[in-house]
């Protein structure tokens, strides 16, 4: 990676102005100063963890940041240091450009050297074809890649069969995973290393490796319907509504973002009529993006049994940030409407006006949604929730808990709510785009979300196997 680093550095610096120093420790002090003097969260964490906590992390990290030259190291640093304050609403990358050339030299990196694993093929898919019991061995398919995974003493390695990617041949290592399953290794396209312990194979034809999932090519397995239901509605990018039975339906919406508020509305519209005469409604939000509140609008009307109680936010005024309002009015690509843009003046003008503090924006603290209808169908709403939703997903879920019709289900979420509203700005040396928030929640500390994520009522667990929850879920509501 030090050849790539080098590279990239030479290629990034000769575009600046030559009077900005560029390196690790400049992006260091460029992202710690922007972060304490402008994100909404700084105060709060310094204020429960402590100056000498915060002292020994900023210490601890220097030393990490002396000692790198890489690009992208250096951007697993920054982001350490970020996660001393939270572990969602914060983000530091490698700007477009720097991840282009990135890019680039990763192509024309040289990994003929890689660790490979060499066997005849064929010899192997008379293995697999031959073998009585099924394990994670077998041949794989994980786009773009054709994967072999053979028991080898203490552990299951994977080798390349076929690669779409230029930067993967034939033979060369790309997993191993411990023969209990309960550790991997995978590598990424540019060779750097993920390690995960969620391990498992779901159903016999496919296996989960951490965030990365991969289908069963050999041996041929008959597929399980109930295990194929599951894949597509887990890794659906579109929302759906599914009729399970005469009285249960099942609502997928995979992402609240901004982007996906048209086809969530969609839905609705569409299958009015069957939700309202439907007795249960499942939704599942698992693995959920965040992104808008106005996303789930158009649902609110389904779950309402009585007002709603959303507890608002206070933003940090500072110059940087209350450019954002700006940004809101004069970029075409945030595509607002007259109306938006007039509140967003008004909000600059009043976070202007009280530089240094924490705004609110909105005139009240605590905004009561009430709605004229309370409708009889559906008559009970399970949400189906997990560690991988936070932000919106969790916002959602604070709203129609508040309803005497829903009942959450599965796992605490991840905990990313209380500090929130994010900006992105670039490094002075144009190498990163840092991420951080804007606004604070009027909620903590009497309710904080943050770090301790929103518990369901029915909690499912790991006896009751994901593909199987909507099932479970069904079951109690026909109850």
């Amino acid at each position: 990676m030090k050849s790539i680093a080098l590279l990239l550095i030479t290629l990034l610096v000769s575009n600046n102005v030559s009077a900005q120093k560029c390196n690790c420790e400049s992006n260091f002090e460029w992202v710690k100063k922007t972060f304490e003097e402008n994100d909404a969260g700084f105060e709060y964490v310094l204020e429960k963890k402590g100056m000498q906590a915060y002292k020994k992390h900023n210490e601890q990290i220097a030393v990490k940041i002396k000692k790198t030259e890489d690009l992208v190291e250096c951007s697993d640093i920054l982001y350490e240091w970020l996660e001393f304050f939270r572990s969602g609403h914060i983000s530091v990358n490698l700007s477009n450009n720097a991840q282009r050339q990135h890019v680039e030299v990763v192509k024309a990196q040289d990994f003929s050297n890689w660790e490979v694993y060499k066997t005849d093929i064929s010899k192997f898919e008379k293995y697999l074809k031959a073998k009585k019991k099924n394990d994670v061995e077998g041949i794989w398919y994980t786009e773009p890649y054709k994967i072999g995974i053979k028991k080898e003493k203490d552990k299951y390695v994977g080798f390349i069969i076929e690669s779409g990617a230029e930067t993967w041949k034939k033979d060369q290592l790309k997993l191993k995973i411990n023969k209990d399953l309960d550790s991997a290794v995978y590598y990424m396209r540019d060779h750097s290393a993920v390690s995960s312990t969620d391990i498992k194979l779901l159903g016999e034809n496919y296996l989960k490796v951490g965030s990365f999932i991969l289908k069963r090519l050999l041996p041929e397995i008959p597929k399980d319907p109930a295990i194929e239901s599951y894949i597509s509605m887990v890794y659906a990018t579109q929302p759906y509504l599914e009729q399970l039975n005469d009285k249960t339906l099942m609502l997928r919406i995979p992402s609240f973002r901004y982007e996906s508020k048209a086809a969530i509305d969609s839905v609705l519209s569409a299958n009015r009529s069957l939700i309202l005469k439907t007795e249960n409604l499942i939704i599942d939000i698992r693995n959920g993006t965040g992104g808008s509140d106005a996303s789930y609008n158009e649902l609110i009307p389904y779950l309402y049994t009585n007002p709603i109680r959303t507890v608002g936010v206070q933003y940090r005024s500072t110059k940087l940030n209350n450019q954002r309002m700006l940004d809101f009015i004069n970029k075409p690509e945030y595509g607002l409407p007259e109306e938006d843009k007039k509140w967003a003046k008004l909000a600059y003008e009043k976070l202007e006006d009280n530089i240094g503090q924490y705004v609110r924006i909105n005139q009240y603290d605590v905004n009561l949604t009430t709605l004229d209808t309370i409708h009889a169908f559906p008559k009970n709403v399970g949400i189906v929730m997990n560690k991988g939703n936070g932000s919106t997903d969790e916002q959602f879920l604070l709203a129609a808990k508040q309803s005497k019709k829903v009942k959450l289900f599965g796992r605490t979420t991840h905990g990313v709510l209380d500090i929130s509203n994010m900006y992105f700005i670039d490094s002075p040396c144009n190498e990163f785009k840092l991420g951080y928030a804007l606004s604070r929640s009027k909620r903590i500390p009497n309710f904080a979300i943050d770090e301790i994520g929103i518990q369901p009522d029915f909690y499912l667990d790991d006896d009751i196997p994901e593909e199987q929850w909507i099932t479970h879920v069904n079951d109690i509501l026909n109850n």
